[in-house]
């Protein structure tokens, strides 16, 4: 299948990863709605949650957990929302997005966030899940 996400997976692209293990690995995106959003995918390529392999699947959710508590931590947001859209890049991903209200979840507000702003982002959820 081989997406963008592959490409961060085997390194040939950079992320701002704030997890990553022999299953799973999340990084920060590029174009988030709000700062700290983020996303958690199976190692896996596979396009659809539903044919996500079990154990993969079960690690996403746990380790966005985690990942959540300290997202909720740095941005002082009232929830983390999560989101699995799928269209946009044909290999699983649940979105981690801090809200405060209900429109806070417009994909259309996504804007590109500068290397900076990622860098202390990740920083600040990484000091968290330590």
């Amino acid at each position: 299948m081989g997406s963008i996400f592959t490409k961060i997976i085997n390194n040939e692209l950079p992320a701002y990863r704030v997890l990553e293990n022999d299953k799973v690995i999340s990084f920060l995106t590029i174009e988030p709605i709000h700062p700290g959003h983020t996303l958690v995918i199976p190692k896996t390529e596979v396009d659809h949650w539903m044919d996500v392999p079990e154990d993969e699947y079960q690690e996403v959710y746990y380790q966005a957990k985690r990942i959540g508590k300290a997202i909720q931590k740095v941005t002082n947001s009232t929830r983390v929302a999560q989101a699995v859209v799928g269209l946009e890049v044909p290999h699983f991903h649940l979105h981690l997005i801090p809200m405060w209200q209900p429109s806070d979840l417009d994909f259309k507000k996504a804007t590109p966030a500068t290397s900076n702003d990622l860098k202390l982002m990740q920083e600040k959820i990484l000091s968290e899940l330590d």
